[in-house]
Parts: structure tokens; C-alpha cells; sequence
């Protein structure tokens, strides 16, 4: 006999009736905001021939005969970015996507393996022009036109709140001034300048961030640059920004990186990393280079996490909150 305790509380949705009005009408309103932009709305695949191989990002499989000639390997898009440049570089112009993405490893307070992204492009926005678009839509999607912004570059921030400066750190360094923060086992933690970098950001950092407004966070470490263009220095710097509000990062934007043979160096560096990690290899897209090589226009785009404004907007704790079926319900 089935319980019917347990069964009678899963089967109902996490989300009340108010908070999926709340989504509803936040998704009404963005689309309204890039229909008077001229900004159009594009769905690619969520099934992929190929993945990103960041190695912090890992992909969800399936194997299965989608086209008619053998069972392949797909992997469920952990971000709809590589397809979505390939219809820039076909002359879509700017473009927008509300879309499922899914990781595995991804579960907490915060975080859920599958959420919903919004992603956007602008050919011919510079990442300044990008933050301030970023800005206007956080303004309209919560109501509060008022909303102040910040930007703080990425070394000043580290500079001003720890003392330290993330350019000329060593390892030794980041990890005493973890211990001192009092990160937990920051002793016996074996991270590289980037892993210490971010373990500061996300565990000391973060949390004061957006407090009073909107905190754009830019120009990274060329280290951290992932798809961003990197301008030289000294020191050099990844053309890139993350959106904190209220103690929380909702979104990641992009000066894009248009140079194909610099990409296809990047993912030899990150199928290196996930080798050395032992993580599983995955397929370069070959589609995405052909694409870049073609000529991407020069743009910048972001993805923002839906689900985790929707957390900021509505004071929810938890993103099972903010979720009709999370995955223990679904």
C-alpha cells in the first residue's frame, strides 16, 4: 500500500498560486520589454550533439537514436549560448530566449538541476551598454524603477573589503586570508588561484553584494574570461560582469569572444582541466567554431537565472519555493 502521507505531499506543487502568477506576469513583462526593443524572442534545442567543457558545468546525457541512423550520445543544453551564436553569426540581429537548462551536481538552497534562463545579445553593445539594459529589466521585471546601481571592478572589490589583490595573489596567500575569514577547512583545501578566488567571492564576498541596489561586478581576472573577450594589460582582463542583488548572483554577461581559433584553444585548455579532473571528455562543437570563424558580429551578450530573481523579488529562502515541481516532486 502506497503512503499516503508521502504521496499526498508530492504530488502537490512546492509554489503557491501567488508566486506562479508572480512568474507568470514576470515572464508577460520581459517579453514586452525586448518586443519594444526590437529584440526578438528565438528557441533552440535543448538536446545537443555537443557541450560546453567548462569544467564547472557538468552536462546531462541521454542515448538514444534521434535521427534515424544509430543510438548517439545528446547532452541536455546546460545554456542555449553556443546555438544562440550561431544564428548571430547567420544575421538574426539581437535575440532573446526563455529556456530550460539543466547540470547535474547542482542542488541547494540556491540551486536546482533544472531552472529557467533567460539569455539575450546585442550586436553592437559594448558590456557597459549590456549593464545598463540589465539594469532597466531588473527595474521593470520587480517594480521598482527607483533601483540604484553600483559597478565595482573586480580587483578593486578585492582590493577594498579583503585587502588582497587577486592579480598578484600567490595560492599561500588566499588560502591564510580563507582561514582567517574563517572559511571551514581552508587548511586542508587544495585549490588553484582561481578555486581560492572564488571560494573568497561566494563565501566572504557575495553575500554584502546589492544590498542597496543593483552590484555589477566586471572586469575579471583573464583567467576567469570563459567565452569573454580579454583585453590586454597589464594586467589583462576578461571583458565580463555578474549581477548581485540582495546577497545573491542572478546574472553573468559577456563581451563575447569572437576569434574562433582563440575558442577552439579555450576548450583544448578545459578538455585538459576535465582530463586532469577525470571527468568524462566531451565533444568540441564544431558547430559553434564554424560559426565564429564565418564572422560573429560583435556584441555582448547574458543569461540571467529567472528563478533566483523571482527568490530576490518575492523573499522566498529556498528556489523549491519559487518552482511548481521541484525535482524531489517531479
Amino acid at each position: 500500500m502506497p503512503d499516503t502521507a508521502v504521496s499526498e505531499a508530492h504530488w502537490r506543487p512546492s509554489a503557491d498560486r501567488s508566486t506562479l502568477q508572480a512568474r507568470a506576469q514576470l515572464l508577460a513583462e520581459l517579453r514586452a520589454f525586448f518586443a519594444e526593443r526590437g529584440v526578438l524572442e528565438v528557441e533552440t534545442p535543448i538536446l545537443c550533439a555537443a557541450a560546453n567543457p567548462d569544467p564547472a558545468v557538468e552536462p546531462l546525457h541521454l542515448d538514444a537514436d534521434l535521427t534515424g541512423t544509430g543510438t548517439r550520445r545528446w547532452y541536455l543544453q546546460t545554456s542555449p549560448e553556443f546555438a544562440m551564436k550561431r544564428l548571430l553569426a547567420a544575421g538574426s540581429g539581437p535575440i532573446y530566449q526563455v529556456c530550460k537548462v539543466l547540470r547535474a551536481d547542482e542542488r541547494g538552497r540556491r540551486h536546482h538541476p533544472e531552472f529557467t534562463m533567460l539569455e539575450w545579445y546585442r550586436p553592437g553593445f559594448s558590456l557597459e551598454d549590456l549593464m545598463d539594459e540589465v539594469a532597466a529589466l531588473m527595474r521593470r521585471l520587480v517594480h521598482r524603477p527607483e533601483l540604484p546601481m553600483e559597478r565595482l571592478r573586480y580587483r578593486e572589490l578585492f582590493v577594498q573589503r579583503l585587502g588582497v589583490d587577486p592579480w598578484t595573489a600567490t595560492v599561500v596567500e588566499l588560502q591564510a586570508l580563507a582561514h582567517a575569514r574563517g572559511i571551514a577547512d581552508a587548511r586542508r583545501l587544495d585549490l588553484d588561484t582561481d578555486g581560492w578566488l572564488d571560494l573568497l567571492m561566494s563565501h566572504i564576498l557575495e553575500s554584502d553584494l546589492g544590498r542597496d541596489g543593483l552590484t555589477f561586478v566586471y572586469d575579471y581576472p583573464a583567467s576567469q574570461a570563459a567565452l569573454a573577450q580579454v583585453l590586454p594589460g597589464p594586467p589583462s582582463v576578461a571583458r565580463r560582469f555578474e549581477l548581485y542583488w540582495q546577497g545573491m548572483e542572478l546574472a553573468n554577461g559577456f563581451d563575447e569572444l569572437l576569434d574562433a581559433p582563440e575558442q577552439r584553444r579555450r576548450f583544448a585548455d578545459d578538455d585538459a582541466e576535465r582530463a586532469a579532473g577525470k571527468q568524462p571528455p566531451l565533444p568540441t562543437d564544431e558547430h559553434l567554431l564554424a560559426a565564429l570563424d564565418s564572422g560573429l558580429p560583435a556584441c555582448a551578450g547574458v543569461a540571467l537565472g529567472l528563478d533566483r530573481l523571482l527568490m530576490c523579488a518575492l523573499d522566498a529562502e529556498h528556489i523549491d519555493a519559487v518552482l511548481a515541481f521541484p525535482a524531489q516532486r517531479a
